[in-house]
């Protein structure tokens, strides 16, 4: 899809973070922002900074995790316009521990945002997608899957987000080669070390939860590694525009994904170091 003017966007979790930056990167090509998040003020601050710049934007109060109320967004958003034409599955939320130490109730909570959050968007509104690029080939739009290089190297502190991650890059490479024959383009996108709420914002377990200084020292090495939203944005836009499948983000993210293809032992000891990488 070269070019994304006037197309309609929608974001999920587009309240801070990758999301707002997202949403802020399809405003400056011209697109029309659809944003959705449980975060109601963050969502409200994407819209307002997207409106001074003179963009279009809609905003959305919806919990990726329940089927129904997405179902209901979308139903709400076609009777305005007959289809979305980019779709960004962006809404995560973080999870540091050992698999030991985890609670099934995190486990829950994490597979239901991270995984069927993604499904969920997928399922409410694809289903117009395909329909639009069965009319007319020009209509094909895009889906965008936020996965991450812990989507397919796997540190030993975080078994809750990466079993998360690895499942929507599968996911994303089985709808990808589903879609082809519509023209409908699927990216999966793999931040690596990117600082965001995510980080500060994750669920800690085990001697993540006792000793707050370990999730500390994980935060302040993300905020050294300086490594901010608007790159990984920029990266979205682009797998975009030329229908990229993978797009590791960051130079780790790149060179774990080029090692996990050509030596995957090796990049399995690596994995096995205290080091946790979101």
């Amino acid at each position: 899809m070269k070019n994304i003017k006037d197309k309609h966007v929608l974001v999920t979790g587009a309240g801070s973070g990758i999301g707002r930056a997202t949403a802020i990167a399809f405003a400056q090509e011209g697109a029309k922002l659809w944003l959705v998040d449980i975060n109601e003020l963050g969502n409200k601050e994407t819209a307002d900074t997207i409106r001074e710049s003179g963009g279009e934007v809609s905003v959305h109060y919806c919990d990726v995790t329940d089927a129904e109320a997405m179902n209901e967004l979308a139903n709400t958003i076609h009777q305005q316009i007959d289809h979305i034409d980019i779709l960004v599955n962006n809404a995560g939320i973080g999870a540091a521990g050992r698999f030991i130490d985890t609670q099934l109730e995190s486990w829950q909570k994490v597979l239901s945002v991270n995984v069927m959050g993604v499904v969920h968007g997928c399922h409410a509104f694809l289903p117009r997608m395909v329909e639009a690029a069965k009319r007319n080939r020009k209509q094909a739009g895009h889906v965008i899957n936020l996965s991450s290089l812990a989507g397919y190297f796997a540190p030993p502190d975080l078994s809750i987000y990466s079993t998360s991650k690895f499942a929507v890059f599968g996911f994303s490479e089985s709808l990808r080669a589903d879609m082809a024959k519509y023209g409908i383009g699927v990216s999966t996108i793999c931040p690596g070390i990117v600082y965001t709420p995510i980080v500060e914002n994750a669920l800690a377990e085990g001697e993540m939860a006792e000793k707050p200084e370990s999730l500390d020292k994980m935060v302040a090495f993300y905020k050294k590694r300086n490594f901010l939203p608007h790159r990984v944005a920029e990266q979205i836009v682009k797998a975009v525009k030329r229908n990229k499948g993978v797009c590791p983000v960051t130079l780790e993210s790149h060179f774990m994904y080029f090692m996990k293809r050509l030596i995957p032992g090796i990049v399995g000891r690596v994995s096995r170091i205290d080091n946790p990488i979101v």
